[in-house]
């Protein structure tokens, strides 16, 4: 009997990926790079599933070149690079990762906020390019964490493990806007006012993104917005590229319209806005707040788990544990 085929579209921890081969007969690509569709494409001939990660663009274009194809594994949590609906009407199962990088992307996207408010980039550049001369009252003086308002948009996992660690770690003020309020317990707890997009903006020290992309969040921060914030007042962004409008915050930041900005994501990644590439009061990483090894492994071994059993394999078997679309195991 011919086993099925799966494909590996990059680079990852080769134990997690060997858990397949028992049950698979299993290919890879070998690096860091995404493929291009059209090679996407034809490694993907003849396989049942696909491992990927946010990067690989799953598509009407793509199913239809690809009929054989029956689960797309993401070990993302994030899935705006996958046609869902598309999937859907041609019988393929979709898996993220959700959960098991919450607290580290919490951690990190924390850690980046606080970067930007105290000037911890800047401050190091002024060090290494040998420019510190002398101590002064006011140098890289900027904002205060503790006791600040902490504004998240997008209350989600991630957003609200934010919030308990502004709340609980730094008594900050919690306000917060979401398509929906969170249960009256969670927002004791959590010290957590909901406010609408405006007030947020309005009253938020510390505005931190971590809303899913979607055609409906597609720059939902643009130049209106950014306009209703405090001059002193820092963005973080640890959601996708694309929710904030990186050109009109570039603008935003030069003008002082806002202190400071600190950025994992970017519109058009791994290209980055040389606007933004040329200011000093943005704090600019590469798409690694997940980027803890326990936790890229979680993600890594979960993709899997869900590959496994969307293709019958194992104690789950029909029953993947992160299915976007279950109903099309049940149809």
């Amino acid at each position: 009997m011919t086993r099925p085929t799966v494909f590996i579209a990059r680079q990852v921890f080769g134990d997690i990926v060997d858990r397949l081969r028992p049950h698979f007969d299993v290919r890879t690509h070998d690096g860091d790079a995404p493929l291009t569709q059209p090679a996407l494409i034809a490694a993907l001939q003849g396989c049942a599933g696909v491992f990927i990660t946010g990067s690989e663009k799953i598509d009407a274009a793509l199913l239809d070149a690809c009929p054989q194809l029956k689960a797309v594994c993401t070990m993302a949590v994030g899935y705006n690079n996958i046609d869902v609906p598309a999937c859907s009407a041609h019988g393929v199962v979709v898996t993220n990762a959700p959960g098991v990088l919450t607290e580290t992307t919490a951690d990190f996207g924390f850690a980046l906020m606080m970067a930007t408010a105290r000037r911890i980039a800047e401050g190091e550049r002024f060090l290494r390019e040998g420019r510190w001369k002398h101590w002064g009252v006011d140098m890289f003086a900027g904002g205060d964490v503790h006791g600040a308002t902490l504004g998240i948009l997008g209350m989600g996992r991630i957003g609200q493990a934010i919030a308990k660690r502004g709340h609980g770690g730094f008594d900050m003020k919690v306000a917060y806007h979401n398509r929906s309020h969170l249960p009256a317990e969670s927002e004791v707890s959590l010290g957590a006012t909901w406010m609408t997009l405006p007030e947020l903006l309005r009253a938020a020290d510390h505005l931190v993104i971590v809303t899913p992309y979607t055609p409906e969040t597609h720059h939902l921060v643009g130049a209106a917005q950014l306009a209703l914030m405090k001059p002193t007042a820092t963005l973080t962004n640890i959601a996708r590229g694309g929710v904030v409008d990186d050109a009109a915050l570039a603008e935003a930041l030069a003008a002082g319209t806002i202190a400071a900005a600190g950025l994992d994501v970017f519109e058009g990644e791994p290209v980055v806005n040389p606007a933004l590439l040329a200011l000093r009061n943005v704090v600019l990483t590469p798409h690694i707040a997940s980027a803890s090894v326990p936790t890229r492994r979680a993600m890594a071994n979960l993709a899997v788990d869900n590959l496994l059993a969307a293709l019958g394999v194992g104690p789950d078997a029909g029953k993947p544990p992160t299915a976007l679309n279950p109903e099309v195991l049940r149809s």
